[in-house]
């Protein structure tokens, strides 16, 4: 599915783990199972995160949205900082800049499920979060040492993806700025401009 997506635009393979453990959201919770087959991979041109549980899609993504924000953020930026990509200073990269090359699919199904909603559109699961996040910090950390080429192309990307950002962000700050200086009493639209009159017939 997620080569059909990419395409010829993919800069990686797509990889496939899946994860089988149990556990529960709280002490005083029932344990529950829980299992999921995560795939991504990396494109320049198209970026995809879609979660499934139960069957169902979860167009929110609740609990494996949140994971998957947290260990990809950390994982990558744990690999810039050991390759010492960063430039002195440099702020840390955010998700947006991951997600902006990320093609991932999740597919999971646990015993026991707590939606956010009745329209079932997130799930709330902490331990579905818990060991989704940790699942993925390691084996995306073996991913980068055994896949060297694909870790620095990815790593490339997503600094590709977080300078842009900036220098759009950048750049919308300074025409707003140069707009604001610019605008006036004299040359704003008609009924904005303050009332020189104190004649109700004007």
């Amino acid at each position: 599915y997620i080569g059909e997506v990419v395409g010829e635009t993919a800069l990686t393979a797509p990889v496939s783990w899946h994860l089988e453990t149990q556990g529960r959201d709280r002490e005083d919770k029932d344990e529950y199972k829980f299992k999921a087959d995560i795939s991504f991979c990396v494109a320049n041109t198209v970026n995809m995160l879609e979660y499934y549980h139960n069957s169902s899609y979860l167009e929110h993504g609740g609990s494996p949205d949140r994971a998957v924000r947290l260990a990809f953020t950390y994982a990558l930026d744990k690999y810039l900082k050991a390759n010492n990509r960063y430039t002195k200073n440099e702020s840390k990269i955010t998700f947006n800049d991951v997600a902006d090359c990320l093609v991932l699919v999740i597919n999971s199904f646990s015993t026991m499920t707590s939606y956010e909603n009745q329209t079932k559109k997130a799930i709330t699961n902490t331990f579905i979060c818990d060991a989704l996040n940790e699942f993925l910090r390691k084996q995306l950390e073996i991913y980068f040492i055994e896949n060297p080429k694909a870790a620095e192309l990815f790593g490339n990307q997503v600094l590709i993806n977080k300078h842009s950002r900036e220098t759009a962000e950048k750049a919308r700050v300074d025409v707003k700025k140069k707009l604001a200086g610019s605008i006036d009493a004299a040359n704003r639209v008609e009924k904005f401009v303050n009332c020189r009159s104190k004649d109700p017939a004007i």
